[in-house]
């Protein structure tokens, strides 16, 4: 996937995941949307998503740059981090 992704098409390529594999509502997924409290993420579900996020980045991403990952927008921030630093 491309560097130059926008925040927001990272936020949607988000959104279009939750929907598909874990079934949440798009219009549930806003930036502020805490994973654990209000998606109900547990910790497989966040290990389905990094490798989700693999797909989209192409690389590894490793759980420790995730440990801090309280919100949707933190991914987003993550994952446009790390797209930047590839």
């Amino acid at each position: 996937m491309s560097s130059t992704m926008s925040k927001e098409e990272i936020l949607d390529w988000i959104k279009n995941v939750l929907r598909e594999q874990f079934e949440i509502p798009a219009e549930h997924v806003a930036s502020d949307a805490r994973l654990y409290q209000d998606l109900d993420i547990d910790s497989i579900d966040a290990v389905d998503l990094l490798i989700k996020l693999k797909q989209l980045t192409g690389q590894t991403i490793s759980p420790e740059a995730f440990k801090q990952v309280r919100t949707v927008g933190d991914v987003v921030d993550a994952v446009h981090a790390h797209l930047q630093n590839s």
